[in-house]
């Protein structure tokens, strides 16, 4: 009994898929054991009092957007998160012309 081309390639397809569907069920079928990590600990700290007024500001609802101790507040942390050097005299409650995000023209002041 000889076998052909066409019949020997057949073969070789079927043991090729059978071998792959088995691989994915086993694949499928497996379970993984979750990573065991030590929960980190925050050691408790005071609430800084711009933490706590963006804490009652959130509180406040939509209150907040008239309350001007919340725009200090907020213009105060968002120049925390952009990095932005405010010099102590800036934290009181009086207004801060936003600045400009345009350079300035050289010789034009």
């Amino acid at each position: 009994m000889t076998m052909d081309g066409q019949t020997l390639a057949r073969i070789v397809a079927i043991v090729f898929v059978a071998v792959a569907v088995t691989a994915t069920a086993v694949e499928m079928n497996r379970k993984e054991e979750p990573e065991v990590t030590e929960p980190k600990v925050i050691a408790p700290t005071a609430l800084s009092p711009l933490r706590e007024g963006l804490r009652r500001c959130q509180g406040l609802g939509e209150a907040a957007l008239r309350d001007r101790e919340c725009m200090r507040l907020w213009a105060e942390q968002r120049d925390r998160f952009l990095g932005l050097k405010t010099p102590p005299a800036a934290t009181s409650s009086k207004p801060v012309a936003p600045r400009s995000l345009t350079a300035p023209t050289p010789g034009v002041q």
